[in-house]
């Protein structure tokens, strides 16, 4: 068995990420899965969050997705995601304030359209701040 496998980081704006890696970790909508070569064929949707690989010389590198889905297969990975950036892309103030405007929204949001509108903001600014958040704290420590 392979110590690598094939992912691919795909959004509609186009490719992110294609390349062999040795883990994947991704935000599934029940949890957080941690994937490795051969792992068993999965299907599964995303909830926004993060996608951490690490490679053969054990670099890691991190990319925010907001929802889609992953697609597991023995050889490879596909992560189907509605949005996704690198984390090094990320604005931290663009993300401080999105997450701010989400949770005034949600304040007093009488229609539920209008609040689970406001709660998807709110819940992709999080996972943006976390993202960055995580990418902060790998620089530190090098």
């Amino acid at each position: 068995m392979s110590s690598t496998m094939q992912l691919d980081i795909v959004s509609v704006e186009g490719s992110i990420f294609s390349g062999e890696v040795e883990k994947v970790t991704v935000t599934g909508s029940q949890g957080t899965l941690g994937i490795y070569p051969g792992h068993t064929p999965l299907l599964t949707s995303l909830k926004s969050g993060y996608v951490e690989t690490v490679f053969k010389n054990g670099k890691e590198d991190y990319f925010f997705v907001s929802g889609g889905f992953v697609e597991v297969q023995p050889e490879g990975v596909t992560v189907l995601a509605d949005t996704a950036a690198r984390a090094e892309d990320l604005d931290e103030e663009a993300a401080s304030l999105a997450k701010k405007r989400a949770e005034q929204m949600l304040k007093g949001e009488k229609q539920p359209l209008r609040t689970k509108q406001a709660m998807n903001e709110l819940q992709k600014a999080i996972a943006q701040l976390q993202v960055i958040q995580m990418l902060q704290k790998k620089v530190k420590n090098r």
